[in-house]
């Protein structure tokens, strides 16, 4: 089994415009909302892969029970928490002229200590049964700093494999626990390690605790610094549309073919198929899996000289 973990999840609205322009109204021709956060969008994924994962994280609130009910519509296990507090809401506004995305994130709520041990409680039961643990996204207010280090290691001690996708501190304090993956993209990797050649970050990460880094580079594909040697995937074709749930494809991928106990190209190369076939679709958490076919057979995974510290 996956599960798959989002602490700070979200009702996720989708507006879709034909150019974003500042200081300017704008006419929103698609407006979709439906359960978000990254972790959650993982989950959508690995379900078109076939997989059947269990999602847990933490929900309050009217926004929270509006998240678990579309859970339930799209036939997603869950596992969440109750807190006091309200779940956010998260606004991406697509421009269609040129396939950007503009993203407003709320905070999410403050959770209470009490409220913590409960979920950290009910998380050691489901990552005692899981393969694969995904870790992903922010974290809320009111929890640890060491807050994924925990986790990482409570899924340790389960003998699951962990794949963490988060930035900044909550990603830096994390690192001590050794994820078995860590999947920054370009801007979070060179804020974590302040470089901005790709293999030379991921092996400052590596160096930190990460015993592997797969770094996205959106179009450009991916570079991966594994304990079995280093690889760049590189997708046959750039696609238009909401980039927003890319990554979350991308870790999708990642997290199956560890389940599946795949070699690194051949998880590279579903990662980056699999990342591009979510570009065309409107909302994060879908992907086009004619495209995805389409693409996996082209991609181009390229081997490595070892990065440096390798």
């Amino acid at each position: 089994m996956i599960l798959t973990v989002t602490l700070n999840a979200a009702l996720d609205a989708t507006w879709s415009v034909d150019s974003l322009r500042p200081r300017t109204s704008h006419r929103v021709d698609d407006a979709q909302e439906r359960a978000g956060g990254k972790g959650i969008n993982v989950a959508r994924v690995l379900g078109v892969l076939g997989h059947d994962p269990v999602a847990t994280g933490l929900a309050g609130g009217a926004t929270g029970r509006r998240i678990l009910d579309e859970l339930h519509s799209a036939r997603i296990r869950s596992e969440f928490v109750a807190v006091a507090g309200e779940s956010r809401r998260t606004l991406a506004v697509v421009s269609r002229d040129d396939g950007d995305a503009t993203v407003f994130n709320g905070r999410g709520p403050s959770v209470t200590a009490a409220e913590w041990q409960l979920f950290h409680r009910r998380y050691a039961a489901l990552a005692a049964a899981a393969r694969v643990v995904v870790l992903s996204g922010s974290a809320p207010p009111g929890l640890p700093a060491d807050a994924y280090a925990q986790l990482l290691r409570t899924a340790a001690a389960a003998d699951a494999l962990t794949v963490l996708d988060t930035s900044g501190p909550d990603l830096l304090r994390a690192l001590e626990a050794r994820p078995d993956v860590v999947k920054p993209n370009a801007e979070e990797i060179a804020a974590a390690t302040g470089q901005t050649d790709p293999l030379r970050a991921a092996a400052a990460l590596c160096s930190l605790g990460a015993r592997t880094v797969v770094a996205s580079a959106g179009a450009d594909g991916l570079h991966a610094v594994t304990p079995e040697g280093t690889w760049r995937a590189v997708p046959p074709e750039r696609l238009t549309g909401n980039p927003t749930g890319a990554g979350d494809a991308c870790v999708a991928a990642i997290a199956a073919g560890l389940d599946a106990g795949s070699a690194w190209p051949d998880i590279l190369r579903r990662a980056v198929a699999l990342s591009a076939a979510a570009v065309p679709c409107p909302v994060a958490g879908e992907v086009d899996t004619a495209v995805f076919r389409r693409l996996l057979p082209r991609v181009v995974v390229e081997t490595l000289p070892p990065g440096p510290g390798r």
